[in-house]
This record gives structure tokens, sequence and C-alpha cells, in this order.
């Protein structure tokens, strides 16, 4: 879909070196957001994978999707950063391709064809149709992105064939990915054809990211006026070029405030209908003078109200009214039922600010002087309640939320403090006779969050390595575990070697795992060592298998000995073992050949038994995997940016910011405002820390949304039990 022109294209030219700028931000925010997705699209992918493989007639066909399901689901973490840097490189290389002008500079920004060229096109047209049909889906993002793009570029139009944030270039990500991270070209094939939109990476809160950051920049802030259609086509209501999900609090809301149909003269060939366009006329006139007389009411109170000393903290707060109190005073009549309900929910949305415990008192009483403000952007723009996005909204989350990190023994002199100052004072001023203060608002205070942020992250840039190789390191144990459970899980392995393998063995595929990367092959030469090992254990019935044993030794054994040595294994107990092994291959060998059909069933009859006794001793050992509870769950929907509350041995709060998750979400790392001190915490103990009330979350995310959802009646998992107030 190509961008609507913009009578602008060329106006106020973006200078070249901040376009740069603006592009690499792009490429930047669009990896973000993807990246936080990984990890979902892997088990859906591995999901897939699954489903396909026992689908499957053909066995060879069924055993390549399983091993493949099997790879991702072990080995996430290497997957996560081959995807993320792919994807990083792709997208870079597509704004490089952008910035140049011609067609003949565009290069290709995925890898070299590892399939025969009959599946290289069926891949193509695989790519192609599962593209367009994300962007049929998300065509009203694209579209305007297409417009900020050819904006920024100082270009006419942009097609999507050109954005570099298309849905083809995602997809070929994920394809290319996957070949990378696994080697074997007879698996490349499995992939692309699952690549359908809901498998694949959700574009909208992409494209969303991206278009908000044009707009924070000032490129086509509002696409009404650079993106009209012509003027024989009707233009789209805001609410049908942005689709709201209809949730149970939307459908409520829906009822309190139904689409208000645009007054205009009617026309008609009647002539009685010749008196409509004066009658509509003197409605919009009525309904017009009502509306302002009512702001013009607040604007009253408001400056009444601003004229009460501004709050200071430490000191004794103003004596502000709440709108309940200023609706008690207002004249009988001059509100709207529409009105009325307008009130209620803004009033609520403010009794629920007052009541979060997480937010100081002293920020809380500079907030409330924006009680009028909010209510006036809301009784003009119903948006405020549908759209978490809309900037009055928008300007009182981001308050609170920075709020929650102020240290009141700082006073008022605190940076923080007089940011939430100046944000609140900005919008009492300008309110009434320019409503976009509310964005400028919200864009300065994101702008400070983001710069908080990138300087936490980089103060902690030390911990974050570090965390990251201890994750690495705990998920390639992880993948040893399973690696060496899957082998004696099935109770057929001798005693003393699975000993060995949980014990040595474990750390030695742990290590292979450790260097996967730079050597792919070492994972596989362990395993292969290992499953060599527990063949080597098993009866030989015939002479071709003992045979077969006595040629496999001496490779085997060096193989051994070589992984041995990396983990430094040199103890008496090392010795032991390989003697014992020796006898036990020796026994083997000695074995009498010549048995009957009924002495080899019986031999492998008493194999089988001791095999399902040794399983079922091994899971009568094994405890059974916690079930995660409310406080697991509250850990893994934890986002950057959130509070958290430590109380310390001797009892005194420790208030510390989540600066970093890791890629797995098993690490956790927390910073001081000052980020003077760090904390860093596993996944469990964070749960434990909060299951011990050790910890408490000091969260305000959704707190509008969550003061709507109370003053309607619904209930936590979406019913709405409350009847129609309209």
């Amino acid at each position: 879909m190509a961008s609507p022109p913009s009578e602008d294209a060329h106006a106020n030219p973006v200078p070249a070196e901040m376009r740069a700028e603006i592009l690499q931000e792009l490429v930047e925010i669009a990896s973000t957001v993807a990246n936080a997705q990984i990890e979902g699209f892997t088990e859906r992918l591995s999901d897939a994978l699954l489903r396909v493989s026992q689908a499957c007639v053909d066995r060879t066909e069924a055993k390549l999707h399983l091993d493949a399901a099997n790879l991702l689901k072990q080995n996430r973490y290497p997957f996560f950063f081959v995807m993320s840097s792919r994807l990083a490189a792709a997208l870079q290389q597509e704004v490089q391709a952008l910035e140049n002008t011609t067609e003949a500079h565009r290069a290709p920004a995925v890898a070299p064809s590892t399939l025969p060229p009959d599946m290289e096109i069926d891949k193509k047209l695989c790519l192609i149709k599962a593209g367009r049909s994300i962007e049929s889906e998300h065509s009203e993002r694209l579209a305007a992105l297409n417009t900020r793009l050819a904006r920024l570029l100082g270009r006419e139009q942009l097609n999507n064939a050109h954005n570099p944030f298309r849905p083809h270039v995602f997809l070929s990500v994920i394809h290319d990915a996957w070949c990378e991270f696994q080697p074997d070209r007879s698996v490349h094939h499995l992939v692309f054809p699952l690549l359908q939109p809901k498998l694949s990476f959700d574009m909208a809160p992409i494209l969303h990211a991206i278009n908000a950051a044009l707009i924070k920049r000032g490129i086509v802030p509002t696409l009404a006026q650079s993106s009209q259609p012509e003027a024989a086509e009707p233009i789209k209501a805001p609410t049908q070029a942005e689709p709201v999900e209809e949730d149970a609090l939307t459908q409520q809301l829906r009822r309190l405030f139904p689409p208000e149909e645009p007054v205009v003269a009617k026309s008609s060939s009647r002539p009685l209908d010749d008196a409509f366009p004066v009658l509509f006329q003197e409605e919009a006139v009525h309904a017009a003078a009502a509306r302002n007389e009512l702001l013009d009411y607040l604007s009253s109170l408001q400056q009444a109200e601003s004229e009460t000393r501004f709050p200071v903290a430490g000191a004794e707060p103003p004596n502000l009214a709440t709108l309940d109190e200023m609706k008690r005073r207002m004249p009988h009549g001059m509100l709207s039922p529409t009105d009325e309900h307008t009130f209620e929910l803004v009033a609520k949305v403010f009794d629920v600010l007052f009541e979060n415990k997480n937010i100081p008192a002293e920020m809380k009483e500079l907030i409330s002087m924006l009680q009028v403000p909010a209510l006036k952007a809301a009784l003009i723009n119903k948006d405020f309640f549908f759209k978490e996005s809309f900037p009055a909204r928008r300007s009182i989350e981001l308050l609170a939320r920075i709020s929650v990190g102020w240290d009141a023994t700082k006073g008022s002199s605190d940076p923080l403090y007089l940011l939430v100052q100046r944000s609140v004072q900005r919008i009492l001023q300008e309110a009434d006779h320019r409503i976009s203060v509310f964005a400028d608002v919200a864009g300065s205070l994101e702008a400070f969050i983001n710069r908080e942020e990138t300087a936490t992250a980089q103060t902690l840039s030390n911990e974050i390595s570090h965390a990251l190789q201890q994750e690495k390191l705990q998920q390639a144990a992880k993948a040893a575990r399973h690696e060496v459970a899957l082998r004696i899980g099935t109770g057929e392995v001798v005693a003393f070697v699975e000993t060995f393998l949980e014990d040595k063995w474990v750390p030695v595929l742990t290590v292979a795992y450790t260097v996967k990367e730079e050597k792919p092959e070492a994972v596989d030469s362990a395993i292969k060592t290992m499953d060599d090992l527990c063949w080597s254990v098993k009866p030989k019935i015939t002479m071709a298998e003992r045979k077969e044993l006595l040629a496999k030794l001496p490779p085997m054994l060096a193989m051994l000995n070589k992984w041995l040595d990396l983990i430094k294994w040199d103890e008496a107990e090392r010795t032991r073992f390989f003697a014992e092994l020796a006898r036990c291959h020796a026994s083997i060998v000695r074995a009498p050949l010549e048995l009957s059909p009924e002495r080899q069933m019986q031999i492998a009859l008493q194999v089988a038994k001791r095999a399902a006794e040794r399983r079922l001793m091994r899971q009568a050992r094994q405890k059974p995997e916690p079930q995660p509870d409310e406080f697991d769950e509250q850990v893994a929907a934890l986002q950057r940016g959130t509070w958290v509350e430590f109380r310390r041995p001797n009892n005194v709060a420790m208030k510390v910011k989540l600066a970093w998750v890791s890629p797995m979400r098993s690490l956790y790392l927390f910073s001081t405002r000052d980020r003077q001190e760090a904390l860093s915490m596993s996944a469990e103990e964070l749960a434990q820390s909060l299951r011990t009330q050790r910890a408490r979350i000091l969260s305000v995310a959704g707190l509008i949304n969550g003061a709507l959802t109370a003053a309607l009646g619904i209930d936590a998992a979406g019913n709405d039990d409350a009847q129609s107030a309209a």
C-alpha cells in the first residue's frame, strides 16, 4: 500500500544528520519491541513443529519435525541471540537501502539461499503470502508509517515494498535465523511453511512504537492533515482508523458514551424538509453554548484553585477540592447525562490515585491539581476513556509512575520532585488555550524515563554482562541435565554409568553448550560420546555386536578422557570409574555366545524388568516440579521501570527499580534511583521474597484502566457484571 501524498512532503526537510539519527532510533525501537516477543515466538514455533510431527505419515519427516521442536525447546537462549542479531542486521540493512534513492542500490536483507531451487520458490511464495496477509491486517498502521517515513525522507510517497519495517523483513529473518541456528541443510525447509500471521511476530506493537517515535519527533504528528483522502471520499472517524478491542470495559464505556453523530444540515427533495437545516443548526448552537458554559465554569473553578498556595514538599498541603465536591457546588441542570458520567469516571480515576499507597502524599497533592484540566480534556474528547495513549490520560499515568520513585527525605529540591512540579504547572498554565500541552508533557516525561533507563543500563553494564554469562551458563546446564535425563530416565543404563553421567557428564555437556556459538560441533561430539558409552554397557548377544564394541572402544575411551580432561577430573575416582568400565566391557565380551532363542528372550525380559524397576525407583526419588503460583506469575509479568520495595535484615526498607531483565527472564537486576546500589536476583529468589513479604511491588501500572474497571463494576476476569448506566 502506497502512502498518501503529503502536501508538505518537501517543506522543512529533515537534515541528513538528524534523519540518520532518527532512522537508527527506529531500528533500535523495532528491535527492542520484537526481541521481547522472541521467547514467545520460539515456544509457538516449537509447538507448531511438534504438531506437524504428530500429523506426519512419513516417519522421516515426523522425526525431523520432532527433533527440530526439541532442539528449539532445549536451546531457546542461543536461538534468541541468533534471532535478535539477525533482526538488527536486517533492519539496519533495510534502513541503509531506504536512504538510497535508486532501486539499483537496494541490497537484499536476507542470507543466500540454502534450499534447492524448487523449495526456494516455495519459500518466496509462502513468505510473500504471509507478508501480504499481515500487511492487510495492519494496513492502517503501515499506511501511517509510510506517510511519516516519506515525510522524513522528503519524498512524495513510500510503498510497502520500500518500508524497512514491512512484515516480509521479519518473516525472512525468522527463516534465515533458523537456517543459521540449525546448520543441517536437510531441515532448513521445515520452518517457512509454518510462518502464518498467528505464529509470527505481532506487528501491532512494533508498528505502533515506530509511529509513536516519529510523532514524538514531530514527523506528521496529525495524520488527518497529511494523509487526508480526496474530497469525494468521506473522512474516517478516529475510531475507524484505529479499531479498539471490544473487551468488557470498552463495551460498557460505549454504552455510556455512544459515538456522536455529526450535526450537519440535511438535504431532501421534499419541500417540508427545508426546515431541517435550521433545526439542526439551532441544536448545534445550543449544544455548543452549553458545552462552552460548562468549560467556562470549570475554568473559573480552576482559577480559584490555582490561587491556593502551590503545594511544597514537607509543608502543610493546600485544601484542594475534589471533583465530587465541585460537582455538588455546580448549578442544577448544568450537566447533561453524558457530562455526569464523565464527571463520575474522572473523579473515580483521581480517587484511585489518592488511595494508592505507593505514591507519596506530596506527589498526590501535586497531581491532584490536574483534576479540572483532566476533566475538561475528557469532556472535550471521550478518547480519554477509550485510549491509553490519549495525551491527558498518558500524562497522569506517567506522573504517577515516576512519582513512586521519589524519596520523600530529599524534599522539594529533588530533581524528580521539580520535574513533576514543572509538568503540573505547565499544564495548569497552558491547557486552556493549548490542549496539545498534554502531549508535550507526556513526551517530556517519557524522554526523562528513557534517559534514566539508558543511564542505569550504562552504569550496570558490567553487572548486565555478568548476568548474561550467568544465564547462559544456567541455560547450558539445564540443557545438559535434560540430555542426560533422556538417557538415564529409561532405566536401561547400568548404575555406575548412570551416576557418572549425572555427576561428570552434565558438567561436560554444560561446557559444550556454553561454547556452542563458537564451536557448534562440540555439543554433537559430547552427546555422541555419551550415547556410545550408554550403548557400550548394554548386553551384546551376537558376535557382530561384540566386534563392533571392540572397534568402537578405543576412540570412545579417547573422547571420554578428552572431555574429562576439559573439566579437570583428575582424582582417584576417575581411575576407579574406568576400571569398573573395563570390567563391565570384559564381562560383555566374555559372556556365552551360543544362546537359544528362549534364553535370549529370558535375558531380554530380565533386562527390561531391571530397567523398569530402576525407572520406577528414579521416579520415586525425584521431587515433583513446583507449580507456579501467583507470586511466580507476578515476577513473570514484571516490566522494566517497576519499583520494588525490599526489607533488609535490619527491617529498613530499600526502594529499587527494575533496571534490566535477562532474555530468558531468569535474572532480574534492580538499582536505586541514584544508581549507587544494585541488586541481582533470580526469578525464583524474587518470587520467594514476594511470597515471604520481604519484597513488595510498588506498581501503579494501569491505574486509570483499573479505576474505570472498578467504577463500572467489571470484575478482574473481564466479565461485565454491571447493568448499563446509560
